[in-house]
């Protein structure tokens, strides 16, 4: 077969990308934003409106002082009070609208985002999960799109209104006196470095405050998956301990950034008086000499003044883009890691009438430096059970990892039907295959849908055959709402056994032609084992069964054992012709016959 990733090479993010805010907010627009370009649109009309009609009040102030306050026209009073209530009717309901529109479109965007990611995240190779424990992934999905959802209410909406708000504001001060403007904001370039730096920093704080968020999750997960072992090892201190830890290195973070986030518009403040004393010197003197009248000061004091707000919402966005950014880096980042272990692009179909034989020829596969498979050659023959045992670490799990495309060895290959696995699509391969493991994967649903997830089209009398098939049947009709009943976080509600005969039965529902089984009973007591292995034995009928199993007992009566030793056949026959050979089955045979746990 062509030489795949092995699994010592990771999945990864490719390190040629760039991260800046310039292609982040890019791909921002054109994964998420571009699908909403209608309603962005009508914003964007409603922010101009938003914006400018500030613009607008302040210039209306000009006749109000000169032609009522100054002049005396009282006719003046209503035309004048009119148009200023025109214009907070008006900015009232376009604010409305915008903030609501912008919401929707918030909370949309980021659930697709959720959606997505989710969906990438379960495209991707066993390894990659083995370096990225669930609480860090699940804060990528929770906690980094909550965080870039602030780039549409406070980015966007800063963006428009504010940017147009400034835009106006700063038009009617220059028609009023270019001269007091350029007064006014003499000092704002020195604003340009230090702001710069500033959210450099803060990007750099959220990405480690967002590191330390995931590290929270993964501490909570472990803690409530491992209750039982915390509570018999009297490790409810030290759990407590390890959290506060991480807790107060997330509050050290959430300060700094905050701090950070609050020194922009602390230094817009400190420019923004510098510039209002300027005028007030400069401007002062003309209205004093009579050069200038009360109402052009108060139109362009006003002017000024309102431009005070904007231009702190928008070095506050400014900050708030470089949180946003932190986690549309994290995100995209995820995005662009591709799996190794992917389908063809020209797959073969799997014939009908091929059969499910399962060979592997010469297979070798290496994790780093350690080798797990080392040349297996070993046929599993159609219909038929074939065992594997061997002491821990013989590469028993490897061997169903391999056949199942979790992992691609580093050499040879294995067929399934004559065909080999890798000129399959992953789906039609994973298709071949129903399994039972240890630990029965059971979700905090009811057993109806831990029976048949994705599984449509069922009928009764069909579930009915498998639950009775697999002994559901035995205890689920005595439960208050039968197969209706909650499985519990991880199936909690149910015992060891009937987790069990529930994976089981949905096996049998699921009908593929080759059976897997990872040790299916050797969690259990004698008691339990008994009935599941009654209901494995429906199960494997007419099957290619592959059985991994410690408690030899349970595979006696397999076609064929196959015992491996340091990742390669060191013996295989029927249990009687292993036990004749004297070899290590029957060395493993005697130690566990002499066990009272047998």
């Amino acid at each position: 077969m062509t030489k795949t990733a092995s699994p010592n090479t990771t999945t990864a993010s490719n390190p040629e990308i760039e991260y800046t805010s310039r292609t982040l907010f890019a791909r921002l627009w054109t994964d998420y934003l571009r699908h909403h370009k209608f309603p962005l649109a009508v914003v964007a009309i409603l922010m101009i409106i938003n914006g400018g009609s500030l613009a607008v009040l302040a210039k209306m102030l000009e006749p109000m002082f000169d032609n009522v306050f100054v002049g005396g026209d009282a006719g003046a009073i209503w035309w004048i009070g009119g148009v200023i209530l025109g214009l907070f009717v008006v900015r009232g309901i376009a604010e409305l609208i915008s903030k609501t529109m912008l919401a929707s479109i918030s909370m949309r965007s980021s659930t697709d985002m959720q959606v997505d990611l989710l969906r990438h995240i379960l495209s991707l190779d066993s390894q990659f999960f083995h370096k990225n424990p669930p609480g860090s992934l699940m804060e990528r999905i929770q906690g980094d799109t909550v965080q870039v959802q602030s780039v549409w209410r406070v980015v966007i909406q800063g963006i428009g209104r504010d940017f147009f708000s400034l835009f106006g504001l700063f038009f009617v001060a220059i028609i009023t006196d270019p001269v007091w403007t350029l007064v006014a904001v003499i000092a704002v370039p020195l604003l340009i470095l230090p702001t710069a730096a500033l959210q450099r920093y803060i990007r750099r704080k959220t990405k480690h405050l967002r590191e330390e968020a995931g590290k929270r999750s993964t501490r909570l997960d472990e803690i409530f998956h491992g209750i039982h072992a915390i509570k018999l090892n009297q490790m409810e201190t030290y759990q407590v301990s390890q959290f506060r830890s991480i807790i107060d290195r997330i509050v050290k973070a959430e300060v700094k950034t905050a701090a950070g986030q609050a020194t922009i518009p602390t230094m817009i403040d400190f420019i923004t008086g510098l510039g209002f004393f300027a005028v007030l010197i400069v401007g002062g003197q003309e209205i004093i000499s009579g050069e200038k009248s009360v109402g052009q000061f108060m139109t362009f004091f006003t002017a000024m003044s309102l431009t005070f707000q904007p231009l702190r919402r928008l070095g506050a966005a400014a900050g708030t883009w470089q949180i946003a950014a932190a986690s549309l880096e994290r995100l995209y980042r995820l995005f662009d890691t591709k799996p190794t272990i992917t389908s063809p692009s020209a797959p073969t179909a799997l014939r009908s009438d091929a059969g499910t034989e399962v060979k592997f020829n010469d297979v070798k596969l290496d994790y780093g430096n350690i080798p797990a498979l080392r040349g297996l050659n070993c046929v599993a023959e159609a219909g038929k059970t074939t065992a594997f045992v061997g002491t821990s670490g013989a590469g028993k799990s490897t061997v169903f990892n391999v056949l199942t495309r979790m992992t691609d060895p580093t050499s040879g290959h294995v067929t399934l039907g004559g065909t080999d696995i890798s000129q399959l699509s992953l789906d039609d391969l994973r298709a071949q295959f129903s399994s039972v493991a240890q630990d029965a994967l059971l979700f905090d649903e009811t057993l109806r849908e831990n029976v048949m997830p994705g599984i449509a089209n069922v009928d009764n009398a069909h579930l009915q055959k498998a639950l009775e098939a697999a002994n559901v049947a035995d205890f689920v009709n005595s439960l208050p709402d039968g197969l209706d009943s909650p499985a519990g976080p991880r199936g909690a509600n149910l015992s060891g056994g009937q987790r069990q005969r529930i994976a089981i039965a949905r096996a049998l529902l699921r009908d593929a032609p080759v059976l897997l089984l990872d040790e299916a009973t050797s969690a259990l007591d004698t008691k339990s084992e008994a009935v599941v292995q009654a209901a494995i034995e429906a199960l494997s009928e007419g099957r290619t069964t592959l059985v991994i199993a410690h408690r030899l007992s349970t595979i006696r009566n397999a076609d064929k054992i196959i015992v491996l030793d340091q990742g390669r056949v060191a013996e295989e026959g029927s249990h009687d012709d292993l036990l004749a050979k004297d070899g290590i089955y029957a060395g493993l045979w005697a130690l566990q016959s002499k066990s009272p746990a047998t």
